[in-house]
C-alpha cells in the first residue's frame, strides 16, 4: 500500500510562504543595506542594521513564545506576512523621498525585527501541526532546504534586481509579499495550542528544555559547535590572502556550504525518510563537521578548500534535519511556541557572536590559527556532547 505523500495542500501552502518569506528577507537584505550606504555613505549605518533587526529578539523573547503557544498559529503567519508587505511598502516609499532621513528606515528593521522575532519561533512550531509524525523528519529536510535555496538564490538575485530596478525592487518585493500572504491565509485554521488563562509561565520553555536532556543536547551542540566552529566569517581572508583566488574565487567559496546542505537536503527528503540510529548520526555529521572545517583550515588549493566546504554544509544539514525533528517530537505541541522561541535564541545568538569570535580570534592569532582552534573546539563539542548527554546519544529513533 502507498504511503500519503507529505505534500498535502496545507504543507504545500506553508513551504510556498515559507520560501517566499525567506527569498524576500534574503533579497531585502541586500537591496536596503546597498541602497542605505548609497544614501549615507556611512558604513557604521550597517552595523545598526544588524543591531536594529536582533535587539527585538533578544527583548520580546519571553512574550513571543508564549504569544505562539496562546494565540492560532496560522494567524501569527498571517499577520507576520502582512508585517513583510507593510514594511517593503514603507521601504519603498522612504526610498524614493527627497527627503531622506535613514532613522525612519531604521525604524521600519526595528518593526521587521519585531514582527520577525514572532514569525520565527511560529514558522518552527507550526510545522508539526501540519504533517503526521512519521512525515516531520522529510519535512524538515524540505523547509530547510527550501531556506538555503532561498539564502543562495537570494543575494545573487538581488544584485541583478539592483541593477535592473534601482529602488523599484521594493515594490517588487511588495508583490511578492502578496504572494506570501496569500499562502499562509490558505493554511487552515489552528486554534491556539495552549489554551491555559495563567500568562505567568513565560519562561515555561526554558524551564522545559533545562528538565529534557534530549531537547537540551539537541540545542546545546548545535549553539556551541556553531558559535565556536564557524568559519563564514573569514571565508573573504581566505579566498584574498591564502588561497589568492579573487572576488571569483570567494563566490565559489560562499555557494559551496550552501551546495552541499541543498543536495543533502535533496537526498534527505527523497530517500531518507527515517535514522535507525538517530542519536549516534547526529553526532557523527557532528564529527564529520568538525573535521571538514580542520581540513579547510590547512588547506593550500581551491578544490580542496571547496569540497570541504561542501561537506561543512552537508554534515550540517544532517544535524539540522534531526536537531529539527527531535526538538519538535520531543516538545508537548502546548510548549513547542516557546520552545521554538528560545531556540531562535540559540540560532541568533550562535551565529552572530561565531562570526565576531571568528573574526576577534584571527585579527589575534591569524586566520589559519583561528579556524584551526575551531574546528579542534568544534571536535570537542561533539564528543563531549556525546559523553555528557547520553539519552541523546543513544536516541534511536527520532522520538523518546
Amino acid at each position: 500500500m502507498t504511503q500519503p505523500s507529505v505534500f498535502t495542500p496545507r504543507f504545500a501552502w506553508f513551504l510556498g510562504g515559507r520560501g517566499m518569506f525567506s527569498t524576500i528577507e534574503s533579497i531585502m537584505a541586500v537591496a536596503f543595506a546597498w541602497h542605505l550606504y548609497e544614501r549615507t555613505g556611512d558604513p557604521f549605518d550597517l552595523a545598526l542594521v544588524g543591531l536594529y533587526q536582533i535587539t527585538p529578539i533578544y527583548v520580546l523573547f519571553p512574550l513571543t513564545g508564549w504569544v505562539v503557544d496562546h494565540i492560532s498559529r496560522s494567524k501569527i503567519l498571517i499577520a507576520g506576512a502582512t508585517m513583510q508587505l507593510l514594511v517593503l511598502t514603507g521601504f519603498a516609499v522612504l526610498m524614493m523621498s527627497p527627503h531622506f532621513n535613514k532613522w525612519y528606515l531604521l525604524t521600519l528593521i526595528s518593526v521587521y525585527g519585531c514582527g520577525k522575532a514572532f514569525m520565527s519561533p511560529a514558522l518552527q512550531a507550526t510545522l508539526p501541526n501540519l504533517v503526521k509524525k512519521h512525515h516531520l523528519n522529510q519535512a524538515v529536510a524540505i523547509t530547510s532546504t527550501v531556506w538555503n535555496i532561498a539564502l543562495t538564490v537570494g543575494p545573487f538575485v538581488a544584485g541583478i534586481l539592483i541593477a535592473w530596478l534601482d529602488r523599484d525592487i521594493y515594490w517588487l518585493l511588495v508583490v511578492s509579499a502578496l504572494v506570501t500572504l496569500t499562502c499562509f491565509v490558505n493554511i487552515p485554521h489552528m486554534g491556539a495550542a495552549n489554551t491555559a488563562k495563567g500568562k505567568r509561565d513565560l519562561l515555561g520553555g526554558l524551564r522545559f528544555v533545562a528538565q529534557n536532556k534530549i531537547v537540551l543536547g539537541s540545542l546545546s551542540v548545535d549553539l556551541f559547535i556553531i558559535l565556536l566552529g564557524s568559519v563564514v566569517a573569514l571565508l573573504p581572508v581566505y579566498a584574498a590572502d591564502i588561497l589568492n583566488v579573487g572576488p571569483e574565487g570567494l563566490g565559489l567559496l560562499r555557494a559551496m556550504p550552501a551546495a552541499g546542505a541543498v543536495l543533502m537536503g535533496v537526498y534527505l527528503s527523497k530517500f531518507k525518510t527515517e535514522f535507525n540510529y538517530t542519536g549516534i548520526t547526529l553526532f557523527a555529521s557532528l564529527v564529520i563537521f568538525a573535521c571538514a572545517i580542520l581540513t579547510f583550515a590547512l588547506s593550500q588549493t581551491l578544490w580542496l578548500t571547496a569540497s570541504a566546504l561542501f561537506v561543512y554544509g552537508a554534515s550540517d544539514m544532517i544535524s539540522v534535519v534531526i536537531r529539527g525533528a527531535v526538538v519538535q517530537l520531543n516538545t508537548p505541541d502546548a510548549l513547542r511556541g516557546r520552545v521554538s522561541a528560545a531556540n531562535s535564541i540559540f540560532i541568533a545568538s550562535s551565529n552572530q557572536l561565531g562570526d565576531f569570535r571568528a573574526g576577534t580570534v584571527a585579527a589575534a592569532l591569524g586566520p589559519v590559527n583561528a579556524t584551526l582552534i575551531g574546528g579542534w573546539c568544534a571536535l570537542a563539542v561533539a564528543v563531549s556532547g556525546a559523553w555528557w548527554f547520553k539519552d541523546l546519544r543513544q536516541l534511536k529513533t527520532l522520538k523518546k
